[in-house]
């Protein structure tokens, strides 16, 4: 094993043995968390080990004056992990920073039109994920119990896909594969699923997921993510395929959990 990587190990090692979760304050969490509480044991613990891991590396901040208490904090670790479950915690590196709006929060934007002339304006969000930047939310979405988009939606899982796919910053909509994974084959899943929601979209037809995630390839991919975890066995009927290569992709099989 190479030395830098020995080394990671042993101060993960340390981090869990000096700063464990309270027993009290993880099975609370679990309490209020259904799509965690129905992990087995095994499960569980190496969700509190990440959890752990996370609240350690990473920064939180509270916007506009809003406190973040310990278990605002502990519900955020727990929920990011969820995706990297069977992954490991390198698959959330490259950041170091939550930040935490009390509610929905505007961002500067700037686009340009068919005449390229650029307008400026501001966009109301709940979530966003920078590239190498922070992961900034908003608690009243991202608490437990929150589903802010239906039933199914959870911006924490949202915004965490986001920030794995961004792992790959050259392909939108498809993260760093595993070895063993098929590019073409995730490419032709992905997209005749897409193809599929945007034409009934564009028809203004009723959809199973939220339209917004026709808006383009990865938001497809971070929407698709948050119902793979929430709600797997109806996704798992909606679009096998689909639920097939999250499936490979995550490691995870949340269809057949209770």
């Amino acid at each position: 094993m190479p030395v830098l990587t020995r080394l990671r190990a042993w101060r993960r090692r340390r981090v869990l043995e000096r700063h464990p979760v309270d027993d009290d304050a993880w099975h609370a969490t679990l309490a209020t968390l259904p799509l965690l509480a129905a992990l087995d044991r095994d499960g569980q613990q190496r969700l509190r080990e990440l959890a752990t891991l996370f609240l350690h590396a990473k920064r939180f901040y509270g916007a506009h004056a809003l406190t973040v208490d310990p278990p605002m904090r502990l519900a955020i670790a727990a929920q990011a992990c969820l995706p990297v479950l069977n992954l490991g915690f390198d698959w959330l590196r490259g950041w170091t920073t939550v930040v935490l709006y009390a509610d929905s929060f505007l961002v500067d934007l700037e686009e340009a039109d068919a005449d390229g002339v650029v307008h400026a304006g501001q966009d109301e969000r709940i979530g966003e994920a920078w590239e190498r930047g922070p992961l900034v939310l908003s608690w009243a979405d991202a608490r437990p119990g929150a589903e802010p988009y239906g039933e199914g939606s959870n911006v924490v899982l949202h915004e965490i896909a986001h920030k794995l796919d961004q792992l790959d910053p050259d392909s939108e909509g498809r993260p760093p594969l595993h070895r063993g994974m098929d590019p073409a084959a995730w490419s032709r899943d992905f997209s005749r699923a897409y193809t599929e929601l945007c034409a009934a979209v564009d028809r203004g037809e009723p959809t199973w997921i939220d339209p917004y995630a026709s808006a383009a390839p990865g938001e497809f991919f971070a929407v698709l993510s948050e119902h793979f975890f929430v709600e797997g066995a109806a996704l798992q009927v909606e679009a096998p395929a689909v639920y097939a290569q999250l499936r490979a992709f995550y490691r995870q099989d949340p269809a057949t959990r209770g």
